[in-house]
């Protein structure tokens, strides 16, 4: 059963199609419009409104009535609302951008302007406001356009405002023939304003927003497509020119008066007001283009002017560590350049700089002076302790260069790395610019593997004696950052293995921190860069076993000679060890090895047990004694000096002395002399056979230094004469019962000029055979090659060890040439082929 509540549909009136009808309902609809303007809406019917349009437009006559609205209002403006405005715009004219008085000052030209922006947005929003209700009114008309496609009632009526209040053109101002449009004169005032408001001045921001607003609203045509707002096509260009106009201006003014901090800072405030004025007063969608006008004026414009400013540029801004100076100056770089061209040529030209200045100090810092002493830390071993200090010797100085280098190295990049924190957001584009050059000035630098080694070698013997791990840890972190930055990896791996083997053999460091930074290097390195380093590690921890179960051994066999002296081995393998602690090294004016020495016969004898020993379950193997590595403690009996009463001499003195292998030799050859006996020189040479620059350096440091002086030198000078004669000296006294005894300069720590010549010529020996080894290995896979491809993968390969120079690559190949490992290819001379 159907629904009596089912609605039908409306009855279509009987409208006669005559003029009469049309007429009727037009004048309906005309008072209704003129009441809406004259804001006497509350009164009329909605629905009346509504259905005399709606009859209108059934009966097909809705052109006709759009027009009529169109002509109405157009009407309206030329009666009611041009003439306001002609007369709003003449009464301020004065003070707008276009024809501003000389005589006018910016708060007359702020209070003029803005009461003309606020005369234009209340007719707006009256328009506004009257268009929507008769869009509401005509809402049947409205949806007939839709189906149509035309443009609508509503943006029709309001793109009248446009074509007739902002388009309209004033004519005789101020004696010009010129007419002004309104619209031009509307955003010459608004851009005076935010010029106003960038200069400081206290501007109405929410109106300048509800003029943009406007703007933003209103279209080029009644069709309103999107892209053509009468902002985007007409305001926002115009906003942006000015813009740059302003800001280029300013930025001159800020090369002119200002420095580099003044500019960042000041920039900076910049994009932070534009983007809040692109909130607060302007549109949302200008902050990306606003924000590339002040990056192309204030930053990219003078950028290279300002970061070479004396006094306040990069270079100032990196050494006086002004680090909100370089962190802003980061920001702004990030924005106009995502590579940081300019920051990361500027930071790696400063670096270099500070890197050759570092060397440069070097050269002409004195560190012969007792403060250098001083503040570089101990002397040349055996050096005699004194109530003042005193002037380092040559070696002593370099020393002291080499730990000063790394110190000021490793200060520097302490100096980048908190930059790089703490401005740069550890970007890291920045990062490796600055780590390359560092690697490269520290590259520059011919000897920083030396010193690189020489600062671990000093930092594990001395620096970390009764620190926490925290400080271990912190020397390890800096040791494998200077690693990390070296090209010449095998010599500094001569030199480490070097420094490495005294400090294991003299119990100068700590193992497992020792262990710890080799397993570092490894992680670092490879395997390959510290298989010696284990090596010498296995050793040491396979003769402290070697020595404990002798000791065993003598216990078990009763020898009480044997007892007497006790000896700690270390049993080294040939291929780990430095060839100087192996006593391998050259020796000068034709010196016998120093493996040929002779030994005492009480320890001659503990050789040969030992020996026995040691042959028990090791069949074939061969030990070739090293004294020139060892030490030994010896117990000295001094007695007492007839004639004295009183005093240290007036009674037995017993000591307890620790002297190098060479010394204990020397000292017990006068156990058997008369107090009044002496030996010679030559004498000790013959009876030791102990090399002559070795025996100088024991036979110094036993009778030159009062403090160690416990043989008696004839004549007493402090230089070693082969003429010299030695004899026990009785009168010795110390007020410490155990006496260290060391030897000038035995373990000098720096190379001299001669000594590093020699250790680079082994070095670049041994280069010669790692790029042989390669070649072979390059030229066995690849069969044939160029000689440009040849010498590209040796270098790739090699690069981690050292780099290898062309030259050195290029005689190399011709050697293997000559040896018939290669051939070079028939009719191809700059290609070879490898011979297996």
């Amino acid at each position: 059963m159907a629904s009596r509540n089912r609605p039908r549909p409306i009855r279509r009136p009987l409208i006669n199609k005559d003029a009469g009808g049309f007429d009727q309902c037009w004048a309906t609809l005309q008072s209704a419009m003129t009441d809406i303007h004259n804001k006497n809406a509350s009164k009329l019917s909605f629905e009346n409104l509504y259905r005399a349009s709606y009859k209108i437009t059934l009966v097909k006559r809705g052109e006709e009535l759009f027009e009529k609205v169109k002509e109405f209002e157009t009407e309206w403006f030329h009666k009611h609302i041009i003439p306001g405005v002609d007369e709003l715009v003449r009464n301020n004219l004065p003070s707008i951008a276009l024809i501003q008085l000389a005589t006018s000052s910016s708060h007359e030209r702020r209070e003029a302007g803005e009461r003309l922006l606020r005369g234009i947005r209340k007719i707006w929003e009256d328009h506004n406001t009257s268009m929507n209700l008769i869009a509401d009114m005509l809402m049947y008309l409205e949806r007939s356009c839709v189906e149509t496609k035309q443009a609508s009632v509503y943006a029709t009526t309001i793109g009248l405002f446009r074509d007739h209040i902002l388009k309209y053109g004033l004519k005789d101002v101020d004696g010009s023939d010129q007419p002004f449009i309104i619209m031009d004169v509307v955003i010459a005032v608004v851009l005076d304003l935010i010029n106003m408001d960038r200069d400081g001045d206290i501007v109405d921001r929410n109106l300048l927003r509800d003029i943009t607003g406007m703007l933003e609203q209103l279209y080029e045509t009644d069709e309103e497509k999107e892209n053509e707002k009468l902002y985007t096509t007409i305001f926002e260009p115009r906003f942006l020119a000015a813009s740059e106009v302003f800001y280029k201006a300013e930025c001159e003014k800020l090369l002119r008066e200002s420095d580099a901090g003044s500019w960042l800072r000041h920039t900076r405030r910049r994009l932070l007001e534009e983007e809040e004025r692109c909130v607060t007063s302007i549109s949302n969608s200008t902050k990306d283009n606003i924000a590339a006008v002040l990056e192309k004026e204030l930053i990219l414009a003078k950028m290279d002017e300002f970061l070479a400013m004396e006094g306040s540029g990069l270079k100032a801004m990196v050494d006086n560590d002004r680090e909100e100076d370089l962190g802003i100056l980061y920001q702004l770089i990030s924005r106009i350049d995502k590579s940081k061209n300019t920051l990361k040529t500027s930071l790696m030209g400063r670096v270099m700089e500070l890197g050759l200045e570092i060397e440069q100090t070097l050269k002409n810092t004195d560190f012969s002076a007792p403060a250098a002493a001083g503040a570089a830390g101990e002397g040349e071993e055996g050096a005699e302790g004194a109530d003042k200090p005193k002037a380092l010797s040559p070696v002593a100085q370099q020393t002291a260069a080499a730990i000063k280098w790394v110190d000021d190295v490793l200060k520097l990049k302490g100096k980048f790395d908190s930059m790089l924190e703490n401005c740069f957001s550890n970007d890291l584009i920045i990062q490796s610019a600055i780590t390359k050059s560092f690697a490269d000035f520290i590259n520059m630098f011919d000897r920083g593997a030396e010193f690189v080694s020489l600062f671990i070698d000093d930092s594990l013997k001395r620096g970390l004696k009764g620190k926490s791990d925290e400080d271990a840890e912190v020397v390890l972190q800096k040791a494998i950052i200077l690693v990390r930055y070296l090209s010449d990896r095998d010599l500094f791996e001569r030199y480490y293995q070097k420094h490495l083997g005294r400090r294991l053999l003299h119990n100068k460091s700590e193992i497992h921190i020792e262990k710890e930074l080799v397993r570092r290097m490894r992680a670092e390195l490879g395997n390959h860069f510290t298989a010696k380093f284990e090596g010498m590690f296995k050793d040491m921890e396979l003769s402290k076993d070697l020595s404990t179960n002798y000791k065993d051994h003598i216990r078990n066999l009763g020898d009480d000679d044997r007892k007497s002296t006790e000896l700690a081995i270390h049993v080294l393998t040939t291929n780990f060890w430095p060839t100087d602690v192996m006593g391998r090294g050259v020796l000068q004016d034709g010196d016998a090895s120093r493996s040929d020495c002779i030994f005492p016969p009480s320890i001659k004898r503990l050789q040969e047990s030992f020996y026995k020993f040691y042959c028990q379950d090791r069949s074939g193997r061969v030990l070739t004694w090293v004294p020139s590595t060892g030490s030994a403690d010896i117990k000295c009996f001094f007695p007492k000096v007839p004639g004295k009463e009183s005093g240290p001499l007036s009674k037995d003195r017993r000591y307890e002395l620790n002297v190098s292998t060479y010394g204990m030799i020397v000292l017990m050859l006068f156990n058997d002399l008369a107090n009044d006996e002496s030996l010679s020189f030559e004498e000790i040479q013959l009876k030791t056979n102990i090399p002559i620059p070795d025996l100088t350096k024991t036979l110094t440091s036993l009778s030159v230094p009062p403090k160690f002086r416990v043989l008696a030198k004839e004549p007493l000078t402090k230089s070693v004469k082969p003429t010299d004669k030695f004899s026990f000296n009785a009168q010795f006294v110390s007020k410490q019962i155990k006496i260290r005894v060391p030897v000038i300069s035995s373990t000098s720590k720096v190379e001299g000029t001669e000594e590093r010549k020699e250790t680079e010529r082994k070095n670049d020996q041994t280069r010669a055979h790692v790029v042989d080894a390669a070649i072979v290995r390059i030229m066995k896979q690849r069969k044939e090659l160029s000689h440009t491809q040849l010498t590209t993968e040796v270098i790739s390969q090699l690069s981690g060890r050292f780099k290898p120079e062309i030259s050195l690559i290029k005689k190399r190949i011709e050697d293997l040439l000559a040896r018939e490992y290669l051939e070079r290819m028939e009719g191809d001379t700059a290609a070879y082929r490898y011979l297996a």
